[in-house]
């Protein structure tokens, strides 16, 4: 693995498995920021995603690592913002596609759903890989150019209602 900043963030859900990356990544000599939840006290999935992926988008941090019951909360939420891929994976194949494929600059695991072996697994293999272009190029660049609409776009909640 390179040496990099890499963004950290959990659920209560994702708290224990969470800690154990941070000290694999630490121990890999990684700088790690941790954007939280810092125990098992219940907290909103969304906060902390959507602070870690607007810093990614930012370049605050490189890439980032969400984790909650299953990734699946994580990943939609960081994907709300724009300029963010965020995917979910459960094996080092698909993180490795994640980001040789898709870009991916943020990636999701359920702590319910996989072990801590797994997971540094998966993180490993997703730092180690970096995007390929080619076939996908064209495919990430639509997705991107969707992405700068949307936010070029204003939204329902920043538009004054008229009644």
């Amino acid at each position: 693995m390179k040496s990099t900043k890499i963004a950290i963030g959990s659920d209560e859900a994702g708290f224990a498995l969470k800690e154990t990356l941070k000290e694999h990544l630490t121990k890999a000599g990684i700088e790690v920021v941790d954007y939280g939840c810092h125990s098992s006290d219940p907290v909103d999935y969304p906060d902390v995603a959507l602070e870690l992926a607007q810093d990614v988008a930012a370049h605050k941090a490189e890439r980032g690592i969400l984790i909650c019951g299953t990734g699946i909360g994580m990943a939609i939420s960081a994907n709300k913002v724009p300029g963010v891929s965020a995917a979910q994976a459960h094996d080092a194949y698909s993180a490795q596609r994640a980001r040789k494929s898709n870009n991916a600059q943020i990636v999701t695991m359920g702590a319910r759903v996989i072990g801590p072996e797994l997971a540094k697994s998966i993180v490993d293999t997703w730092l180690a890989s970096e995007f390929e272009g080619g076939n996908s190029a064209r495919k990430v660049d639509k997705i991107a150019a969707f992405d700068a609409r949307r936010a070029a776009t204003p939204s329902d909640e920043t538009t004054p209602e008229t009644h």
